[in-house]
């Protein structure tokens, strides 16, 4: 285990429990991080959230899903994470509730991509350059993007670990290439899966916020749907070409291994005529050809010789070697 990996796990040992709390004109962000019951109740009383989303936040869910209780959108998402995870979980969860003036985002582990967004935000309304529109579907809108573009920097680094191996593979490490490209397409299939549920998740995010935002909030959702669909795109690509090198690989590596057995079925076969000449000369015979003779040995020798060219030659011949 090296350094960074015992950091992480030191990390997820020591659960921190974090609420930041953002404000911008009337629009009012708090993200909280792994929240106890006793924080969750206290988001619950100020907000007025609904007992059944209360209930959600203090622990990790398994599926996605979108919901409306009353005034809010409660929506949980979870999004792939390869290099950018701090536990040894690859999947990050979050758990936003969307009301008209306040967002709520909930997660269990530091999410680099949103950590970042909230410094961007605190610097941009200390200046007061943001512009997140008249509700908190805006903000979320701009959080939503920022997440999926992290995403793209995961297959940024994806595309980097395929490229390396298809150098490798053409360099008579085919053998090692095989272990690698299966840990990549390991990688890649969580990926897919971690997200796969959110097209269904978006759909009725868009239903949603249109009761809750109006009819010019769905052209939002929609560009939320086009930046999932430059995610998706960039998987398949993966996909496609992660594919089409272990194809390659496998190719290279049969080949690789018909060699090798050529060769050994070459040396079995051309080592055969001299330990049979051998064995002939050898038996304990009353009247053996050649033998006694004054030069038998090389006669023999010769004969070994000469057997081992024909079966070299016939090789040749095949073009077997």
């Amino acid at each position: 285990m090296n350094l960074l990996n015992f950091i992480n796990l030191i990390n997820c040992a020591i659960i921190a429990h974090m609420i930041t709390r953002y404000t911008h004109g009337e629009i009012t962000w708090v993200d909280v991080e792994s929240p106890t019951k006793e924080e969750v109740l206290s988001l619950s009383q100020e907000f007025s959230l609904h007992p059944l989303e209360a209930s959600e936040l203090p622990n990790p869910s398994m599926r996605p899903k979108a919901n409306i209780f009353g005034d809010s959108i409660y929506l949980i998402l979870h999004f792939p994470a390869l290099r950018h995870t701090h536990c040894k979980e690859s999947r990050q969860e979050i758990d936003f509730i969307i009301g008209k003036k306040y967002l709520i985002t909930v997660h269990y582990d530091t999410i680099d991509a949103l950590h970042k967004f909230s410094k961007e935000f605190e610097v941009n309304s200390l200046l007061d350059k943001h512009q997140i529109g008249n509700h908190a579907g805006y903000l979320f809108f701009s959080i939503i993007k920022k997440l999926y573009r992290s995403l793209e920097h995961e297959l940024d680094s994806m595309e980097t670990r395929i490229k390396t191996a298809e150098s490798k593979i053409f360099t008579g490490e085919e053998d090692r290439m095989v272990e690698v490209l299966s840990f990549i397409n390991r990688d890649l299939l969580d990926f897919k899966q971690a997200i796969r549920p959110h097209t269904e998740v978006l759909k009725t995010l868009e239903t949603l916020s249109v009761k809750l935002f109006g009819d010019e909030f769905s052209f939002y959702v929609r560009s939320i749907f086009s930046e999932y669909f430059k995610v998706t795109n960039m998987l398949e690509s993966h996909k496609e070409m992660l594919k089409d090198l272990r194809e390659t690989n496998d190719s290279l590596l049969a080949t690789k291994t018909s060699l090798i057995m050529k060769r050994l079925t070459f040396v079995s076969f051309s080592t055969f005529p001299p330990m049979l000449i051998a064995g002939i000369f050898g038996m304990n015979a009353t009247h053996t050809p050649l033998m006694g003779s004054s030069n038998d040995f090389w006669l023999i020798l010769g004969l070994m010789l000469g057997a081992t060219s024909i079966i070299t030659g016939f090789f040749f011949y095949k073009k077997w070697l």
